[in-house]
């Protein structure tokens, strides 16, 4: 559709300019112009006719599919006393390849008593363009896909409802996997249009085993009988964990995947960039080169962002390519039917875990402490035979093209991220929150006990490409904007793998330019053939599986020496012939108990004779080095009482109900109740009272420029959590002893009688969003 009425407005805030909805990119500055349909649960509620406007920028497509026609505006978010009933949508974050993620609310004002509509981005739709107008569909059911479908990607479908099952189950939400009109396919990937709770009774695998046995009459004649067998001990209770579901769906496609014929191409390339000195980053293979499998036996890409500049960021990136590479390649070397795909992710992560040991030796042993530590982020891509097992840390990222679309299938390891993930904030309002983009974790950083690296694989059943890439290119989501035109045609067979990567890398270094950029396409080409071998149901496998024990015997690597990443149990095969029991004489036990003895006595008064010696003076002529860094503590007088801020922070209003503000960076606060700043915290939700002193006379750089700013005298708030996570990324600081003492000189005021003639006021100008 094309509604000349409505227009797509440019996000770069010094333009702002309308367009017409087909376009690409903004006729007045070039910007990108993102397109953002959301799908509205609006549960039966009337949201307007096509073509009408909602809150002056959402334009109604069909029904419940809107158009966010002012992408540079944030949404607005939910009351946070409601985020409890979205919180099953922050948790699953991880999951967003298949779940909907949340945008923001609409509030309707046509008698439905401003009730706030739940909006969601990137729901299953499919999207049609021509040069003047668009359609948009909903994807189809996978009930009425299923007849169409291959054998390969029917049991592909069910094993990622399989995959889902638990995840959702845990958040109370497992039944939308059996609702027909929420269960959507876009191409070979299962994804729901949104989330139901349930209220009556919890989904059990018995009803999913009911659910999938209207698909049996449909399913093609290679699986028909094996899910048939399936739906049946589920039923029945024999299949009784997710986790055994999986692995029979397993059992079958590693059946039907020894008909298929898989290619894979790699290409690499790694840059400088126009605004760096050297390249931190690095990849394996090494960049410019091609990589084909067959004839090559093996296949793996990986990339590495180095953390630490000039102390180290590219020692580390090339550490972490030499040693994940020699450990992964032992694995490519096992025959396909011999992999327990569980033990290879295991595998993977443990991988990752010696890198990670190996970088932290080096940096202990140059002592380096702090940000002083050297660190890399890691991505890598490894294909085996119908599966690509992806592996991460950090915010490199790995992207995986279809015919049908774009989609990150890594989470960055960030701030923003995990306040996601912990049900604390929707993603959009999280990004604009001071050290959001700043990692958790990354290699080298810290002990592989606190590492947790992300390992997880996709069935393959048609061409694609997965592409890794450093935040060079993903920033400003490059990827997302040119995919269709530089990447898409190499699945079409219209470009070469190398120039699809030139031609990223040179987007890269002109559109973002301000970092090393590092790039690994992994193409997949697929030829399917309808197997002639049916898989087998055997009933006994569920009991094996039941009792933990791998289908197929794992190939482990070497333990790492520290973490929590160990080597694999060996049990010793009970075929070699047993020892006989060897005594030990008498007199051999009574002369090692009188040795023993004498030892200890001799270990007591030697330690009686230190402690005597102790109060002597003694010298050393080496001198003492203290590998921790020093913190310089202010006086009692002046102990978090006053602070400063590095960065601009957001605060809110001590009204009822609170407000919003900034103080940028360089303001000065003294904090009223320093005693909960201080103090050992019992309570991350208590308020912190800030007062302003002084604010600073910094323009805002910050996305959330139009709130109001802090006002000189008035009483803020925040919370201790937040507080805290600024305090460690050192976006508070204590100033000079100068303004600590103009600070402490101003008239108090008290927290409650604070900001009351901005008690009721709201906040009327739109919020801006970056692209």
């Amino acid at each position: 559709m094309e509604n000349d009425a409505a227009n797509l407005y440019c996000p770069n805030e010094l333009c702002q300019a309308p367009n017409p909805l087909t376009h690409n990119f903004c006729q007045r500055c070039s910007t990108s112009l993102p397109k953002r349909f959301l799908w509205a649960v609006a549960d039966g509620l009337n949201l307007g006719n096509p073509g009408e406007i909602l809150a002056t920028r959402y334009l109604v497509i069909d029904k419940y599919i809107l158009l966010d026609t002012k992408p540079g505006y944030l949404p607005q978010t939910p009351d946070p006393e409601k985020l409890q009933s979205i919180r099953p949508y922050l948790r699953l974050i991880p999951y967003r390849l298949h779940i909907p993620q949340v945008y923001g609310v609409v509030s309707l004002s046509n008698g439905s008593q401003g009730e706030d509509i739940l909006l969601l981005e990137k729901p299953p739709l499919k999207i049609t363009y021509s040069a003047t107008s668009f359609d948009v569909q909903l994807c189809g059911e996978l009930t009425t896909a299923w007849r169409e479908a291959t054998s390969m990607r029917q049991l592909n479908w069910l094993w990622q409802i399989a995959q889902l099952w638990q995840p959702l189950a845990s958040e109370g939400v497992a039944s939308s996997l059996l609702n027909p009109q929420l269960l959507r396919v876009e191409g070979s990937l299962v994804r729901l249009l949104e989330l139901r709770y349930e209220e009556d009774s919890l989904a059990s695998l018995t009803h999913l085993g009911e659910f999938w046995q209207q698909l049996v009459s449909t399913a093609k004649g290679a699986i028909a009988e094996f899910v048939k067998e399936v739906c049946h001990a589920l039923i029945k209770g024999e299949i009784h964990t997710a986790e055994q579901l999986v692995k029979v769906l397993d059992k079958g496609l590693s059946t039907l995947g020894r008909s298929q014929s898989h290619a894979i191409t790699i290409a690499t390339v790694s840059d400088t960039g126009p605004s760096r000195q050297r390249n931190e980053d690095a990849c394996y293979p090494p960049s410019g080169s091609i990589i084909s499998k067959p004839p090559n036996s093996s296949a793996l890409a990986i990339v590495c962002d180095g953390i630490g500049g000039h102390e180290g960021g590219n020692v580390a990136s090339n550490l972490a390519i030499e040693t994940i590479q020699q450990q992964v390649q032992e694995l490519t070397k096992v025959p396909y039917d011999h992999i327990d795909p569980n033990s290879l992710l295991e595998d993977l992560q443990r991988a990752a875990a010696v890198a990670n040991d190996k970088i932290s030796q080096r940096n202990d042993s140059e002592s380096r402490q702090g940000r002083q530590r050297m660190g890399t982020t890691l991505v890598m891509a490894l294909p085996v035979a119908h599966e690509m097992y992806i592996a991460h840390v950090g915010d490199s990222r790995a992207y995986w093209i279809t015919r049908q679309g774009c989609y990150q299938v890594t989470l960055d390891d960030d701030v923003a991220s995990r306040e996601v993930r912990l049900g604390y904030a929707i993603y959009r309002d999280a990004i604009q929150q001071g050290a959001s983009g700043s990692l958790v974790q990354a290699l080298g950083m810290s002990p592989s006990s606190s590492l947790h690296p992300s390992a997880e694989r996709f069935i393959l059943d048609e061409d694609c490409i997965f592409l890794l890439c450093s935040d060079g290119l993903s920033d400003f989501d490059r990827v997302e904007q040119h995919w269709e035109t530089e990447i898409l045609p190499l699945i079409h067979g219209k470009t070469d793998a190398m120039s699809v990567v030139e031609k990223l890398l040179e987007i890269a270094n002109t559109q973002n330019g301000h970092d090393n950029v590092t790039i690994a396409l992994v193409h997949h080409q697929f030829k399917y053939l309808e197997p002639q071998t049916k898989p087998q149901f055997v009933l006994s496998d569920i009991s094996a599986m039941a009792t933990g024990s791998s289908i197929y015997p794992a190939k482990t690597l070497q333990p790492t020496t520290e973490g929590g990443y160990h080597q694999k149990t060996q049990v010793i095969p009970d075929t070699q012939p047993s020892k006989r029991p060897t005594f030990v004489p008498l007199q051999l036990i009574i002369l090692v108990g009188l040795v023993l003895g004498a030892g200890l006595f001799g270990t007591l008064w030697m330690l009686n004779n230190k402690k005597n010696d102790s109060v002597l003076p003694t010298i050393n002529n080496t001198p003492s080095v203290d590998l921790k860094p020093t913190v310089i503590s202010p006086a009692p007088s002046d102990r978090l009482d006053v602070i400063q801020t590095a960065t601009d922070i957001q605060l809110l209003t001590n009204t009822s109900p609170p407000q919003q503000a900034i103080a940028p960076a360089g303001s000065v606060f003294k904090i009223h109740n320093s005693q909960v700043v201080t103090a050992e915290p019992t309570n991350l939700n208590a308020l912190v009272y800030l007062r302003v002193c002084s604010n600073s006379s910094k323009p805002i750089l910050s996305p959330i420029e139009r709130k109001p700013v802090v006002k000189a005298g008035e009483v803020y708030t925040l919370q201790l959590s937040e507080y805290q996570k600024l305090s460690q990324a050192q976006d508070i600081s204590i100033p000079s002893q100068e303004i600590i003492a103009q600070c402490q000189a101003q008239p108090n005021r008290t927290p409650a009688s604070s900001n009351q003639r901005e008690s009721g006021s709201k906040q009327t100008k739109p919020r801006r969003n970056t692209e």
